[in-house]
Formats: structure tokens, C-alpha cells, sequence
């Protein structure tokens, strides 16, 4: 493997380790701030990591159900 695909795997995995904010940020979370600290902060050990996934992946609407 050379210089490139080395660097193609580090951007890749740069990438792969902000997916919980990016995905926060596509999905208008509104706690976007807070997931981007627990993934930029505590996302290098895999809990931190799986946290910020599964909070992004939360709907952070409040559904009011209504009764018909």
C-alpha cells in the first residue's frame, strides 16, 4: 500500500468517525452541539462513539399523538 491509499484509509476513517454528527447535522437534531461534543470529545472509545450514533439516530421531535 503507498502514500495514497494510506491517505484514502485515513480519510475514510476520519470520515466514518464524525458519521454521528454528520448525521445529527442532516437530520436537524436539535441537540447537534451536544452529540458533536460526546463524538468529537469521547467518540475515540467505542461507547462514546456508539452513544453519539444512537442519540443522532433519535428522533429529538416531540410528537404529540392525537386522538381521534
Amino acid at each position: 500500500m503507498g502514500i495514497g491509499g494510506l491517505a484514502l484509509w485515513q480519510i475514510v476513517l476520519l470520515l466514518l468517525y464524525f458519521l454521528p454528527s454528520f448525521i445529527a447535522w442532516r437530520r436537524r437534531h436539535k441537540n447537534l452541539g451536544s452529540i458533536s461534543l460526546v463524538n468529537i470529545l469521547i467518540g475515540w472509545t467505542i461507547l462514546g462513539w456508539f452513544a453519539a450514533l444512537i442519540w443522532s439516530l433519535v428522533d429529538s421531535r416531540n410528537r404529540q399523538q392525537t386522538e381521534n
